[in-house]
């Protein structure tokens, strides 16, 4: 990679992921939020949407200096300590009840229920004017996905993804030393993560009937996801595991994992995806995820670049161990090896956390470029700042968007496993399989919509 390329690139992705100034139009808050809000001076009226778990915490990393003025959960023993803390703000069960009542009275909202619920909730939240924080991923399907990059540019709200490792000092180290040619033209990339996200050990309870609890609203929490029974096997916490529900290990961790190199070598969408799966057989299975599988997506050359290979291991499959490690460093369990002509890095997950080159003889004797990426104190502040600024938050749905994408399509693969699918990003469809374009967009429940 020659200086003149490198220059070239750093500044495509500068663009890409929204920390130009130059190429944003700073916009008052009163004038991109639609309810009316008060000058960027002040405190923003906040609400949110899932707040046991995760939400939790995201409820608490944006409540200083702002109010918390509304908070919904439809689990109130899971979100009862959220609710405590902030007796001040409204409770409700139903998103919808709550803007219907409240809409005049919120600047932001933060989604963080399960994953079939991100869209239906961040949608609305949009179509009310309301700056939205969504967790990762971003949405159950690759349509959902479409549906709220196009809603966020059309309402012109900040948004932000919940990979917080975006914000990390970390990724951009790791996307500088990339620019920089300190591994050459990468090639080759395998990334995952050891979490095993399946409901297979369950599948032979679910003919066992449970009472829904007092404290849960079962048909709330089903959404938009097709009617069936309660089980316990469900949740909380264990619905990544199923297919109505999550997204499976890959849609857990790619937002954090893949996101570095997504970002650094501008990987965009893939032009075919295969999955590799043991034990496993959709058809029969097909509730629940797979306890482990091997994606593999190839993306195109773009740019400057060539074409790059990504394998992806979940679960029971595990990352490579790379022949240039220190014989007495244990392999790369959840995070990724990145292989360039020239040498190889490794990270682990959340904003490339530990990146390095290895070995360490090579780590050492590398001269690291001079940091041309802006530090970010804190991911939630980054869409904070945002909103008052009137700037694009670093993870905004038009980044966080395509980045999901790659966790889905992979979703997808998974269900057909061992066909090489082939996509068409710009046109959303895949060019060799109608039964893959079946999952694109799965039918909502009766009563719902986007």
């Amino acid at each position: 990679m020659t200086k003149k390329q490198t220059s070239l690139t750093r500044r495509d992705f500068l663009r890409a992921a929204g920390v130009s100034a130059a190429a944003f139009t700073v916009v008052p808050r009163h004038v991109i939020a639609a309810s009316g809000s008060p000058p960027p001076s002040e405190r923003l009226s906040i609400a949110g949407i899932g707040v046991g778990g995760q939400g939790a915490g995201d409820i608490d990393a944006v409540a200083g200096g702002n109010n918390i003025v509304a908070l919904c959960d439809v689990d109130s023993r899971r979100s009862g300590d959220t609710f405590k803390k902030y007796p001040d703000a409204r409770p409700y069960r139903d998103f919808r009840r709550m803007f219907d009542e409240m809409g005049k009275s919120i600047d932001a909202v933060v989604v963080a229920t399960p994953d079939h619920f991100h869209a239906v909730a961040a949608m609305a939240a949009i179509r009310h004017g309301k700056h939205v924080y969504c967790e990762k991923p971003l949405a159950h399907s690759v349509y959902e996905v479409r549906q709220l990059m196009q809603a966020a540019r059309q309402h012109k709200v900040v948004t932000q993804l919940g990979n917080q490792g975006h914000s990390f000092n970390t990724i951009r180290d790791f996307c500088e030393w990339i620019w920089d040619g300190a591994i050459g033209d990468v090639h080759t990339i395998h990334a995952g993560c050891t979490a095993v996200n399946s409901g297979l050990d369950e599948l032979p309870r679910l003919a066992e009937q449970h009472p829904v609890p007092p404290t849960l609203d079962w048909n709330q929490w089903l959404g938009p996801a097709q009617n069936r029974p309660y089980h316990p096997a469900y949740l909380p916490g264990t619905w990544r595991g199923w297919v109505p529900f999550g997204n499976g290990t890959v849609g857990d961790w790619t937002c954090h994992v893949v996101d570095p190199v997504f970002w650094a070598l501008d990987l965009g969408a893939p032009k075919t995806i295969q999955a590799q799966v043991k034990n496993y057989d959709f058809k029969t299975q097909g509730d629940a995820f797979p306890k482990g599988e091997i994606i593999t997506y190839e993306f195109p050359a773009k740019g400057k670049r060539g074409p790059i290979t990504m394998n992806w291991y979940s679960g029971t499959e595990h990352i490579p161990r790379p022949p240039e490690l220190e014989a007495d460093e244990k392999g790369v369990g959840t995070g990724a090896v990145v292989m360039g002509e020239k040498g190889t890095i490794i990270y682990g997950s959340h904003g490339a956390g530990g990146v390095r080159i290895i070995p360490q003889a090579k780590m050492e004797a590398y001269k690291r470029p001079e940091k041309s990426l802006p530090r970010i104190r804190e991911h939630h502040w980054d869409w904070l700042q945002a909103i008052k600024n009137g700037t694009r938050a670093g993870s905004d749905f038009s980044y966080g968007g395509p980045l999901t994408e790659i966790a889905l399509l992979g979703v997808i693969a998974i269900k057909l496993a061992g066909t090489r699918l082939e996509w068409d990003g710009p046109r959303m469809r895949f060019t060799n399989s109608a039964e893959a374009n079946r999952f694109l967009n799965p039918p909502y429940r009766t009563g719902w919509m986007l």
